[in-house]
């Protein structure tokens, strides 16, 4: 690909930074919604933060305690157990993620996590993400 920046004239350098937030990847945007996101939802180690990871391929799940950053529970679908009793092909679909939902609440249940902060990672509460939130809430979690 050509250097699009290269070819500007010098008259228009003023406009560099218009165009590059104009054109500024889809995925940077993410990363600086989530980074304004940490910045209010914390957990702690009476309530631990749930926080979610959605690919294009995997769903990634983790209850985590900010204080001390250590991971108290996790699941996803890169699980070797979860991976074959789940049997997708093309990407987790919203049933892949309501049995993330309930893998994840049970091993919290099974620590004595009972409350929990959501973190939805920047992604919308819509379709995978309110799937498994729904059934971590389903199994015993609250948030």
């Amino acid at each position: 690909m050509v250097n699009f920046y290269v070819a500007l004239d010098a008259s228009l350098g003023t406009h560099i930074k218009y165009l590059t937030q104009k054109y500024m990847h889809r995925k940077t945007l993410h990363t600086n919604q989530f980074r304004r996101m940490v910045q209010r939802v914390s957990g702690t180690t009476e309530r631990p933060r749930l926080s979610v990871f959605r690919s294009n391929k995997h769903l990634y799940a983790q209850v985590i305690d900010d204080t001390k950053s250590c991971t108290l529970a996790s699941a996803s679908t890169m699980h070797k157990a979860l991976s074959k009793e789940l049997e997708y092909s093309a990407g987790p679909t919203t049933e892949v993620a309501q049995k993330i939902g309930e893998v994840i609440a049970k091993s919290c249940l099974e620590k004595g996590i009972t409350k929990v902060v959501f973190d939805r990672g920047g992604f919308l509460y819509h379709g995978r993400i309110k799937a498994l939130a729904d059934a971590a809430r389903e199994n015993g979690l609250e948030f």
